[in-house]
């Protein structure tokens, strides 16, 4: 589970690489914003029409990293994206270095 103090991080934050779940799927869906809470929101209540997360109204956070700039966030989230690893996915949230390394290498 996220912190709130994380999340609360992430809303101050210039811009964060999320992971969110949906349970009734079985899928992950990995994005980034400058406004997690909003995002969410979206994602759930189909604002994206032909998005893929428009399949599911049950998204939850499984995963949040907080960002510099919203550059960071982009180039976190396409590393994390090419990975194509449910594996990688599960890995970043139980070993957090792995995200600050994210975080240093793409500066």
């Amino acid at each position: 589970r996220v912190s709130q103090q994380a999340l609360s991080f992430c809303i101050m934050a210039d811009h964060c690489c999320y992971i969110i779940y949906s349970e009734s799927i079985d899928s992950f869906y990995i994005g980034e914003t400058e406004d997690f809470n909003l995002r969410l929101y979206q994602h759930n209540s189909g604002t994206f029409n032909k998005a893929f997360t428009k399949r599911a109204n049950d998204w939850k956070l499984f995963h949040i990293i907080t960002c510099d700039s919203r550059s960071q966030a982009r180039k976190i989230e396409k590393h994390i994206k090419k990975m194509k690893s449910i594996k990688y996915l599960l890995n970043l949230k139980k070993h957090p270095e792995i995200s600050l390394r994210l975080k240093a290498k793409y500066q």
